[in-house]
């Protein structure tokens, strides 16, 4: 499919630490008429998903502002200027969030979050022979509890809603398709 708008201004119009609001003035190119489009800017995440030698999925239990509940997911987050690449960013939250390490992180797969809004990415990947390392060292705004599920129960968290963001059910899709399941 071709194209069909072209930009012709785009401004900041709000922004916070962590995304900017950007207003896009776009015009089809088959039409005379412009329309405003906003886009969440943001810096690409990644998640990590911790497996260890015993076959136990390393998960984190914290509460989410936007819905206002705990949630259950795997360690992530965004990826810093600092970091030398996703994978990096990766290690680092890992062991942030939860103190385990990995010797070997493998990609399994990468999606836009929500392109209607958003230009980012999320990188997903699998931290085999996760190990614990010491103590997690979560941001002050971070209120983690580390929890481990043997891998087998993932399809029963899943099914039940006990995993309920997105970006977590997509990374274990990546997972179940890197292991032939899917």
């Amino acid at each position: 499919m071709k194209k069909k708008w072209t930009t012709s201004a785009r401004e900041i119009v709000f922004e916070t630490p962590v995304f900017s609001l950007r207003r896009d003035r776009k015009k089809r190119l088959d039409s005379a008429t412009s329309h405003d489009f906003y886009v969440i800017e943001s810096v690409d995440w990644v998640n990590v998903i911790p497996l260890t030698p015993d076959d136990e999925i390393v998960f984190i239990e914290l509460h989410r502002h936007g819905t206002d509940e705990t949630s259950l997911e795997i360690p992530g987050g965004m990826i810093d200027p600092s970091d030398a690449s996703p994978m990096a960013a990766g290690l680092r939250e890992l062991t942030e969030e939860t103190g385990y390490s990995s010797p070997e992180l493998v990609e399994l797969g990468v999606v836009h979050p929500n392109p209607a809004l958003q230009g980012n990415r999320c990188f997903t990947y699998l931290a085999k022979d996760a190990y614990l390392a010491g103590p997690p060292r979560p941001d002050e705004t971070e209120d983690i509890e580390v929890v481990c599920y043997p891998r087998a129960e993932v399809p029963r968290l899943l099914r039940e809603g006990r995993i309920s963001h997105a970006l977590v059910i997509v990374c274990f899709f990546w997972l179940f398709q890197h292991e032939g399941l899917l």
